[in-house]
């Protein structure tokens, strides 16, 4: 049975929560055409390093409730649990930065959504000369062996934003805070426990727990903790908790010893959610409130009384560059048959994927990739896609990034926004080649996975291996095309007997793993349905 959550509906709750947020706090304000929230005085903070963090919602207060003086300059949000767009965090980095900051810091959680996104963002602002660093924050203690994908970020990363706040508050230099608050991630520590399953606006609870036990080390996403303990006394799991944090022989322990100073954070993962009540609170502002002088009724102005602004214009844009490469009519309306087959192949496999993803997290892929192909869709609507390859990935990776979410969008974000490098000079079949080769170092780079991890990778490696025959004078292209798609395939299928070492699924025992990873089964699928096409129109 789906979850009771008091919203208005699901695809909307982000944005009802912030904006209720932020009309009952003058001290903020939205950026317009982003799920931003910015600072009301940012034009006083000329000079001083501005403090971005964020990720998705679902987790209030964190983040939006930690802006102002001396801790968060702004914040990105995304969608429940999911990783907030690509180009709402370079419109957060630009605006700060056109507000006459000195540089700006992004505090990142250890998922592999938020690195992909807002390393990408990063490194798009750098490339426009805004200097701009970035701190991944990985503070739980719950797993005894560490893995690849590293320690997750959990609620030490408000610590963070303290420290990092203050420090800028303060006048202290972007690279000297960075350093400092690197240090202070060093020495930090969480534990999770839970006495129920979380569940996302929509669906269903993530897992179930018996009435007599409690998970301990729960991730923020309703991730698998190390493992499930009888209910016990407050004092009891409170003193399980420590033990296990504490405890050397623990890798990813805290290091505490006799006489140490501590600074201790309780943190509420349960209860009435702050997201719930944002949503409420902004509804409650635009509607008539009758007056009282009841002494427990919250006096809140239904006005500015301030006179300040509660949005902030968007940033501008850097402008186009024109690409010299563009193909004619004909290659343009076969890009749209591509395109039109790879949006159909991933509509009829959303409940597939889906069902894949169940057994490593919380079973959306499909539905993430259902979400690309129909604004694809609405994007063929609008017109012609461009002629030029460089700038027809380029749309496609700002489209995914801004609609698809999670961290698939910001994979084929990534990979797109590197393959379209290659082929602003040349298009021949070895610049294609060249741009699978970019693609998939972005993706590495970021998504920190490598070929045998389990991931969507692997499909696209694959292909790629195959794909660097099309440098060899006089290569076959469909015939190459043919071996790449037939290599991510059996990769894709391959995927049942690895072993995860990176994403999510990294959490979930191997054992429990028996179905191929869904994000390297999309890609197959996805790279077919572009050669069946091609096959069709014998090129």
């Amino acid at each position: 049975m789906t979850s009771k959550k008091l919203v208005n509906s699901v695809t909307g709750c982000a944005d009802d929560a912030l904006a209720g947020l932020v009309a009952c706090n003058p001290n903020l304000q939205l950026l317009q055409g982003h799920r931003v929230a910015l600072r009301s005085d940012l034009d006083s903070l000329k000079g001083q390093v501005a403090v971005l963090s964020g990720g998705g919602s679902g987790h209030e207060p964190a983040h939006a409730g930690f802006i102002g003086k001396g801790m968060l300059t702004g914040v990105i949000a995304g969608a429940v649990f999911t990783s907030p767009a690509v180009g709402s965090i370079l419109a957060a980095i630009r605006a700060v930065a056109q507000a006459g900051t000195a540089g700006t810091l992004l505090i990142v959680k250890n998922y592999t959504g938020d690195r992909l996104n807002f390393g990408l963002a990063r490194e798009q602002a750098r490339a426009e000369g805004i200097p701009v660093e970035m701190v991944v924050v990985g503070d739980d203690s719950a797993f005894t062996v560490l893995k690849k994908t590293g320690r997750r970020g959990l609620c030490g990363t408000v610590l963070i934003h303290k420290v990092a706040g203050a420090l800028a508050e303060a006048g202290m230099g972007l690279e000297e805070i960075t350093k400092r608050v690197s240090l202070v991630t060093k020495a930090m520590g969480t534990l999770g426990v839970s006495l129920s399953s979380c569940s996302v606006p929509g669906s269903k609870p993530t897992f179930e727990l018996s009435a007599d036990e409690i998970e301990l080390g729960l991730g923020i996403h309703g991730e698998a903790g190390v493992r499930r303990v009888k209910m016990a006394t407050a004092d009891e799991i409170v003193k399980l908790m420590l033990d296990h944090m504490t405890n050397a022989s623990n890798a990813s322990h805290v290091p505490v010893c006799l006489g140490s100073s501590v600074v201790l954070v309780v943190n509420n993962l349960g209860g009435l959610s702050f997201l719930e009540l944002g949503i409420i609170a902004n509804a409650a502002v635009r509607c008539l409130d009758a007056e009282t002088t009841a002494s427990a009724w919250p006096k809140v102005a239904k006005v500015s009384v301030t006179g300040q602004k509660r949005s902030r214009a968007a940033p501008t844009e850097p402008p186009e560059v024109p690409d010299a490469t563009a193909a004619g009519g004909s290659a343009s309306k076969q890009v749209v048959l591509v395109l039109e087959r790879v949006c159909a192949t991933l509509l009829g496999l959303e409940e597939h994927l889906n069902a894949l993803d169940r057994a490593a997290g919380d079973g959306d892929c499909g539905t993430t990739h259902s979400r690309a192909a129909r604004a694809i869709q609405e994007w063929l609507k609008e017109g012609p896609p461009p002629a030029s390859p460089a700038q027809l990935l380029s749309k496609l990776s700002f489209l995914l990034l801004e609609k698809m979410g999670g961290s698939s969008g910001a994979l084929y974000g990534l990979f797109l926004t590197a393959a379209a490098q290659p082929l602003k000079a040349k298009t021949g079949l070895p610049a294609w080649s060249a741009a699978m080769d970019a693609g998939l170092d972005a993706m590495q780079k970021y998504g920190k996975a490598a070929p045998g991890d389990r991931t969507m990778l692997d499909a696209l490696w694959a292909a790629g291996q195959e794909l660097q025959a099309w440098k060899s004078p006089g290569a076959d292209m469909l015939q190459v095309l043919t071996k790449a798609v037939k290599s991510a395939e059996a990769a894709a299928e391959a995927t049942r007997n690895m072993e995860a070492r990176a994403g999510r699924a990294s959490y979930i025992s191997s054992a429990q793993l028996d179905q191929p990873d869904p994000g390297a089964v999309a890609v197959a699928a996805v790279l077919r349905a572009i050669l069946e096409v091609l096959q069709s129109s014998n090129v």
